[in-house]
């Protein structure tokens, strides 16, 4: 038989690439996925090279322009037109604009990331001083006076206190805030439609109206002095919503499908919020707790309604004035002395390093995902599964030693 062997392809026509024979391995190519591309940087590069000195060009021999703040945004906007002039000699109108909006949020996140960034290295240099000695963690300002050294005096009074006002605030506001957003989603009507209006009202509610209204109601009606609780009580005010809304958001997006299977199996409503809903939702009611207790720990004014204002360490809530950090820092920052300035910064770069501990304590208990169960709460599975197993056990050796004593009794005469 005559075998035909094609020596040329035929115009138009596709080519398969010829497998590997056994035996024959061919390393593969990796793709690219990205959309970023050399022309795009080499673009970008030339845009701000070429606003930076038009920019400059401008303010210094063509205009008598003058500021910071005016040549940054003057070289941003004349980058952002170049960069789409350069992109638009390769591109369609669509991608030109897809560049255009690449470019623009970028640098808006590089703007925020700079910003926070500035915002803590200028608050630890500032109180460098203070952070250094010892005693500003273990004393109090009982015995600092303005004109005393860094090495008399500390922010324990104010670390107690945040501690203290922030533990009164999570009582009030996790679990009323929990059950607020269970029942805007498991009962849903017009009082929850009420409910939910109101919630996001609050969200914007100023923090010195907080605590106006608690030292109204708390203060002067009820004859509650200021002290830790007070302060504690305006601040779940201002907790209270933040947490509602937010976890309103995350249990609303628990798939309708858990639910419907729960009640299938007939489990009432409040059993299949507590072992369904809120077990699928852990992760995102942490965050929402999060964000709350960030609402909560740098509030300054209805601490200073609520509080007082002390040096000295009080430990109890329910008695005497109380002070925490923000309301330290505040004090301290106003003096005019180097030395209450620095405790002041001192104590603002504390305050930041509390609220970090905070979030990652509250991402390490409420990190797992759905399905994701502790050790002991495996534990309980397994111990509840043999539990089950035996119970059924027993139901069905029931019938059977039933039947074999009706048979004993057959037989006997």
């Amino acid at each position: 038989m005559a075998t035909i062997t094609p020596t040329s392809t035929p115009p138009g026509s596709t080519t398969l690439p010829a497998r590997p024979t056994a035996g024959e391995s061919r390393p593969e190519r990796r793709r690219r996925t990205g959309t970023l591309r050399a022309t795009d940087v080499y673009a970008a590069c030339g845009a701000a090279l070429a606003s930076v000195s038009v920019t400059a060009l401008l303010f210094t021999r063509l205009t008598a322009f003058t500021g910071t703040i005016g040549f940054v945004v003057t070289a941003y906007l004349l980058f952002l037109g170049l960069y789409a002039l350069l992109v638009a000699q390769d591109e369609d109108g669509p991608a030109v604009r897809d560049r255009l909006m690449f470019a623009l949020i970028h640098s808006m996140a590089v703007l925020m990331l700079s910003a926070l960034v500035f915002v803590v290295v200028y608050t630890l240099w500032e109180g460098r001083d203070a952070l250094r000695h010892l005693n500003f963690f273990t004393e109090d300002m009982t015995d600092a006076g303005p004109l005393e050294p860094l090495t008399v005096g500390g922010i324990r009074h104010a670390v107690f206190g945040t501690l203290i006002e922030i533990a009164v605030a999570l009582a009030i506001t996790i679990p009323t805030g929990l059950l607020c957003a269970v029942f805007l989603n498991e009962v849903p009507g017009r009082f929850a439609r009420f409910v939910r209006t109101i919630v996001e009202a609050m969200t914007a509610l100023p923090s010195v109206v907080a605590g106006l209204f608690i030292y109204a109601m708390a203060i002067l009606a009820l004859g509650m002095e200021k002290s830790g609780l007070a302060a504690g009580l305006a601040i779940s005010v201002m907790m209270l919503p933040i947490i509602i809304r937010s976890a309103d958001v995350v249990i609303r997006l628990v798939p309708g499908a858990l639910r419907e299977a729960a009640y299938a199996t007939g489990a009432p409503r409040w059993r299949t919020v507590w072992h369904v809903v809120l077990p699928t939702a852990r992760s995102g009611l942490t965050t929402s707790v999060i964000l709350g207790t960030a609402r909560g720990v740098g509030e300054t004014s209805p601490v200073l309604l609520t509080a007082g204002y002390a040096t000295a360490t009080n430990t109890d809530p329910l008695h005497g004035a109380m002070t925490s950090l923000p309301l330290a820092a505040f004090q301290l920052v106003k003096s005019p002395e180097p030395t209450y300035i620095a405790r002041g910064f001192g104590a603002a770069a504390v305050l930041m390093a509390l609220v970090l501990l905070l979030f990652v304590l509250a991402r390490l208990l409420g990190g797992r995902g759905p399905g994701q169960l502790s050790r002991r709460q495996e534990h309980r599975r397994v111990l509840g599964s043999a539990k089950d197993l035996r119970r059924i056990e027993s139901r069905m050796a029931g019938p059977s030693a039933r039947d074999s004593r009706q048979e004993t009794a057959r037989s006997q005469p």
